[in-house]
């Protein structure tokens, strides 16, 4: 708990200051976040910038240009790379004048003194998945072709340049040569892809590509886990000259050879999004979320690059903060990427420097929570004939990930696990009591459920509820000022 108000001597909130500064001044160049916003109870956008200056992060990458988010930037000179989402991009192609109306509401509104420091349009996401069935293929290169141009048209095409941020699938090496140099773009996008990156490159716009070990790990369960991670001694990759000794490398250097037969050999590469997830997976945990980070640091501070790439990389991790709105699709573990969890607390401590200093990263400030209570199951209920049923229901509407097998809550038995979901639940409703009722099979609680390493969350106050709540004052106040004008 933190110390009351009048406890903060001069001396304190120096160090304080001091300490920030500190953190502040010591992140490794080049590494920016993903500041993902698919959370049912979002903190202020100002606090997560103040989180994000008070950490040192000097870039994000956003996944769209909502206004609230993309004004909190303003002044701080933190760099931002904005994004059209893949359901924007018909109209971005099919239209110029809807491009040229996108990039004045969007970007060039924002661009002047002490606006705020645009870098990248991010023309869709990851908008050739395969899992898409190709919805995309025919809409992103018109949409990029024609953003780019209004930037162009606008006078800011020379700083502010599009791209496409990629997942990894759209390249591979066969399965009988699997090695960096054998890489080539996807044979059913690969005519596309030459199109894209010859584009890219001569507007002098980098790759964006999205790397995730994790997911070698999560994908294949015969993958050695220590390929993983960047510490060693697991198995290795030769490749000509080449020595690869962790599957990030090896995928990187997939790329620029996939770059190097398409034409463009010293074409920028960006890594769009590389993290790993703390929950949802046995293993998505701290443990390992701090293996891959330390690691990650050391090499990134040592600007070793890749046996291909070497030197400096620039890279976004994901992500920031923990999304409990995200698809679970792909995995249950899409909702815990995040550096912070859901309310702006740093998950575990690390260094951003890569020296291996370790300290938690610096939380979200001013953060208010809904009251201390919980909805529990009720072991007096009698009728359990709808349990599974509404416990079903729970989950769909609220974020049941922690309990699946191999995750921090899965160790509960029945009936903990049943509070978990009623729980979330009434979190996600905003505390409502009808949302812990479930027919008598559901009862609030003062007393902290937690229990056996499991966290049973009371949720924040959302922003929109403290905007709502504070435009409601002042406009309250307002009537109130006018009436006793009028007496």
């Amino acid at each position: 708990m933190p110390p009351p108000a009048a406890a903060l001597t001069w001396f304190s909130i120096a160090t304080i200051a001091v300490a920030a500064a500190a953190v502040a001044s010591s992140t490794v160049e080049g590494i920016g976040v993903n500041w993902g916003t698919q959370m049912s109870h979002p903190m202020l956008p100002t606090t997560v910038v103040r989180m994000l200056k008070a950490n040192g992060i000097s870039q994000v990458k956003l996944f769209d240009a909502d206004a609230w988010t993309v004004g909190a930037l303003a002044g701080t000179g933190i760099e931002v790379m904005l994004a059209i989402p893949n359901d924007q991009l018909a109209r971005m192609s099919s239209s110029y004048d809807n491009a040229k109306k996108w990039v004045k509401e969007n970007v060039t509104r924002y661009d002047h003194d002490g606006g705020v420091n645009i870098k990248y349009v991010a023309v869709g996401n990851e908008p050739f998945l395969k899992s898409y069935n190709g919805s995309f293929l025919n809409t992103t290169f018109p949409a990029l072709k024609n953003v780019q141009k209004a930037l162009d048209e606008a006078g800011v095409g020379n700083r502010i340049k599009t791209t496409v941020p990629l997942n990894a699938d759209v390249y591979s090496s066969p399965d009988n040569d699997p090695v960096p140099s054998a890489g080539n773009f996807r044979s059913d996008i690969r005519e596309l892809m030459v199109q894209i990156v010859r584009f890219l490159h001569d507007h002098n716009a980098p790759f964006v590509v999205n790397i995730y070990p994790f997911l070698s790990l999560y994908q294949n369960r015969g993958f050695p886990v220590d390929f993983a991670f960047f510490d060693g001694g697991g198995p290795t990759i030769d490749d000509k000259e080449a020595h690869y000794t962790n599957v990030f490398d090896a995928n990187y250097d997939t790329l620029a050879w996939s770059l190097k037969k398409a034409g463009v050999p010293n074409m920028p590469i960006i890594v769009g999004e590389v993290g790993w997830p703390t929950d949802g997976d046995k293993n998505a945990n701290v443990i390992y979320a701090k293996r891959f980070y330390d690691g990650f640091f050391r090499k990134m501070a040592k600007k070793e690059g890749t046996p291909l790439r070497p030197g400096k990389i620039d890279v976004y991790l994901f992500g920031l903060i923990d999304e409990d709105m995200k698809s679970v699709l792909p995995g249950d573990f899409e909702r815990h990427w995040g550096l912070f969890t859901y309310d702006g607390k740093p998950k575990f401590p690390m260094d951003l420097s890569g020296q291996g200093h370790d300290k938690y990263l610096v939380g979200a400030t001013g953060v208010e929570y809904l009251p201390a209570q919980w909805c529990v199951f009720n072991r007096d209920a009698k009728d359990l004939s709808s349990l599974d049923g509404d416990m079903e229901f729970a989950c769909s509407s609220g974020d049941c990930t922690a309990l699946v097998p191999g995750s921090s809550c899965n160790g509960l038995d029945k009936s903990g696990k049943i509070s978990y979901a009623f729980n979330m639940y009434f979190q996600m409703q905003d505390q409502d009591v009808r949302a812990c009722d479930f027919g008598g099979l559901a009862k609030i609680t003062t007393k902290n459920a937690s229990q056996n390493g499991c966290l049973f969350p009371v949720q924040i106050l959302s922003a929109g509820v403290k905007t709502s709540a504070a435009g409601a004052a002042a406009a309250a106040a307002a009537i109130g000022m006018t009436l006793l004008l009028l007496l």
